[in-house]
């Protein structure tokens, strides 16, 4: 199976990052087991696997310092966001600390989309402006360079 890394594909890959993320932070299974149920009940053919498995890996492995980095820019504790917001941050506050090849703009506006998707009316508000300080912490040199 080849791994297609274009954005639409990367794209993909985050929605189904944000399920199977969502699935692990409410049921506490491995997530490698929820990972090889997404691909297995899934159609992955236009999805960047490689990115998914990032992701479902990278926010999995590094949930504390992500919630930590999260924290600051929240008006409320980690725990009291709602399980989706929980999860879109987390894969934002990731992107933004450990994906330095994608554009900071990028990693807020994927967050803004996903928020419209599958959060609450108004949680996009919510999300752009605690990513924009992530990112603000995290990407400083590239925000200044633009």
């Amino acid at each position: 199976m080849t791994t297609t890394s274009s954005p639409s594909a990367r794209r993909k890959a985050r929605r189904f990052a944000l399920q199977a993320l969502y699935q692990w932070q409410l049921a506490g299974h491995p997530v490698h087991e929820i990972e090889a149920q997404f691909r297995a009940q899934n159609d992955m053919k236009k999805v960047d696997l490689q990115y998914f498995h990032d992701l479902l890996q990278g926010v999995s492995e590094r949930r504390e310092e992500l919630d930590g980095l999260i924290a600051p820019a929240l008006d409320r504790k980690v725990q009291e966001l709602s399980q989706v917001e929980k999860v879109i941050l987390r894969l934002g506050a990731f992107e933004l600390l450990a994906r330095l090849d994608v554009p900071y703009r990028v990693v807020i506006n994927e967050g803004i989309e996903l928020a419209k998707l599958f959060g609450a009316d108004d949680s996009f508000k919510y999300v752009n402006g605690v990513l924009d300080k992530v990112a603000r912490q995290c990407r400083q040199v590239e925000i200044v360079a633009r």
